[in-house]
């Protein structure tokens, strides 16, 4: 299977700019998902062809029985979700970048008019000082490193979450439709150019079910983080709305 670094640097960015809920989507996203994809599950769908058997020497059989039986590869299916459920969030990180400079912009242009605002100013006066503190409060304060999660871009934060949510769902439904939540043993095949019914048999396929289960289970999960982390904005949102906070 392919690197993760590259994915891997991507989301880390997206990490410092999430919040609570989005930062534990995204540690799931990396050791329940990724991880295991890379580490584990990739070699229990190794042998997957070489392996899978049907009783027949009709030349040709065993290929298209095996297109039948797996029109995609289970580990080529989930990188494939992993990376689609993961581009909202390259979306929302640009977003969130351009507004950190943006931030940072301001933030200069504010230095560089109480500069000129200095030099235009007497020494003394109390306006000269007030105008001196806040020049340095400005050259004190750190590089900003994440942009506040309001206006536009709490909308787009909002909306890369419910694209994601969408992406997840077609996903899980996508998978139950090919495969179900069952990895059967014996595959009973009649297609062409096969004779008759050739039974075909699966390697491994209660440690496929397993893993079936597990990623499925782990896409539930990712899909309840999304839904609690939208009723977690909707709270904050309400609550600033009720105690002007």
């Amino acid at each position: 299977m392919g690197d993760w670094n590259l994915l891997g640097s991507i989301l880390e960015e997206v990490h410092i700019h999430s919040t609570i809920v989005g930062k534990i989507w995204l540690t799931i996203l990396f050791i329940f998902r990724m991880l295991v994809l890379g580490v584990a599950a990739e070699d229990v769908w190794d042998d997957e062809q070489s392996e899978f058997i049907c009783n027949t020497e009709q030349p040709g059989c065993s290929n298209v029985c095996y297109d039948k039986a797996f029109p995609i590869s289970l580990i080529r299916y989930w990188v494939l979700q992993i990376i689609f459920v993961s581009s909202p969030s390259l979306v929302y990180m640009g977003h969130a970048l351009y507004r950190l400079r943006a931030l940072e912009k301001e933030r200069q242009k504010r230095k560089a008019h109480l500069r000129a605002q200095l030099e235009d100013l007497e020494p003394m006066p109390e306006e000269h000082k007030r105008v001196e503190r806040e020049l340095r409060k400005l050259e004190e304060q750190k590089k900003v490193n994440k942009a506040p999660l309001r206006g536009s871009l709490l909308r787009t934060y909002v909306l890369h979450i419910l694209t994601r949510s969408v992406v997840e769902v077609g996903f899980m439904i996508g998978q139950y439709l090919l495969y179900g939540f069952h990895m059967s043993p014996l595959y009973k095949c009649t297609r062409p150019p096969c004779p008759n019914t050739v039974d075909c048999f699966v390697s491994r396929p209660t440690e496929k079910t397993i893993f079936m289960v597990f990623m499925n289970s782990i896409a539930t999960v990712s899909l309840f983080l999304n839904i609690l982390e939208i009723a977690h904005l909707g709270l904050k949102k309400i609550q600033k709305s009720l105690y002007g906070r």
